[in-house]
């Protein structure tokens, strides 16, 4: 395992959004409707990946005892460069130090209705490319595609166009209610019920202009 091989400037709280991405909503449908959740979140609904999560590419993942699979949620994570409170459209890129590509994974779960914590918080389970995007792209992201390889074989791809809230929008509204510090990292989006990797399976993500990240699911007798 390489734990430490990402960007240096990711030195705090790493956020992810869930929910935030038009195929999300699509799929879950009706359920949305329904109780606990009756309506879809008005707010950017948010979890953290702690500390015990964070990895660079080139990891051997090995999964919870009892997990044979794992979801492949690929991202963009929007590195802070400068605290970021009650900021505007306008000004939001001056927060931002660059971007970069990452794996969220996530134990395949029904619900989100309570804290999806074994199933999000696990060991390695966020993944961080080495290569920063500068900041000056940022212009640029709203045409970016992201696609997920497993074993070679492009299983999936999503654009950052589907989003429900745009990166902007996103800081504009995280922000409003809780300031994001330098070297946090906001994670714009994973799908709902993203393509699933099993034991020994090698996992790529690629994004153009974004590099690629590259990583396995370790197998059982790598335990």
């Amino acid at each position: 395992m390489r734990p430490d091989n990402f960007p240096s400037q990711i030195t705090g709280t790493v956020y992810g959004v869930i929910l935030n991405d038009s195929g999300s909503l699509q799929r879950i449908g009706a359920a949305l409707t329904e109780a606990p959740y009756k309506g879809a979140p008005k707010a950017p609904v948010l979890y953290i990946k702690p500390a015990n999560t964070r990895v660079g590419g080139g990891a051997a993942i090995s999964l919870p005892a009892g997990a044979n699979a794992v979801e492949i949620g690929a991202t963009i994570g929007i590195v802070i460069g400068a605290p970021a409170a009650r900021i505007t459209l306008e000004n939001a890129s001056a927060s931002i130090a660059g971007y970069v590509l990452v794996a969220d994974l996530s134990l395949p779960h029904a619900s989100y209705y309570r804290p999806a914590i074994r199933e999000k918080c696990f060991d390695a389970s966020c993944v961080i490319a080495s290569d920063l995007l500068p900041s000056e792209k940022f212009a640029e992201l709203h045409t970016l595609q992201i696609a997920t390889h497993i074993n070679g074989k492009q299983v999936d791809s999503w654009a950052l166009a589907d989003l429900l809230r745009s990166i902007p929008e996103l800081l504009r509204d995280i922000s409003e209610f809780m300031t994001l510090q330098r070297g946090d990292l906001l994670l714009a989006g994973v799908k709902w019920q993203a393509p699933q990797a099993a034991q020994g399976d090698q996992v790529k993500l690629v994004a153009a202009g974004c590099g690629e990240l590259n990583f396995r699911i370790a197998a059982g007798s790598d335990k």
